[in-house]
């Protein structure tokens, strides 16, 4: 299983991008998928998340400014981020818990590689 997150960048404060995050490999469900994001020194932290039937967790610190959603015929979730501040700066990482294989009955999580988000004037 692989998860390929992109969409990441550098934008002024104030800005948008939109991040995606491709999980692939045989894939036959996942559960949560979301994202968390490393500023540097710092720990690293969810951003957001959404369930399998839609419900969504976000962080006090994005709440009214990212949207995630997720696609599962494209398993693919997005992350839409508006008004980016300076302290959004992090690289996004992408997570899927409880994903389930071709022929397997086991889960597992993954982790992606992550996307660089700089915002800065």
């Amino acid at each position: 299983v692989q998860l390929q997150a992109s969409g990441g960048g550098l934008v002024q404060p104030g800005g948008s991008l939109r991040l995606s995050c491709v999980a692939s490999g045989n894939i036959v469900s996942i559960n949560a998928i979301g994202w968390y994001r490393q500023a540097p020194g710092k720990q690293r932290e969810l951003v957001a998340v959404i369930g399998p039937g839609g419900s969504t967790n976000y962080a006090d610190s994005v709440k009214g400014r990212f949207t995630i959603s997720r696609d599962n015929t494209k398993m693919t979730v997005y992350l839409q981020m508006n008004s980016l501040e300076p302290e959004d700066t992090a690289v996004y990482h992408c997570n899927a818990v409880g994903v389930r294989i071709l022929y397997s009955s086991s889960r597992m999580d993954y982790w992606g590689k992550g996307t660089q988000v700089t915002v800065s004037s």
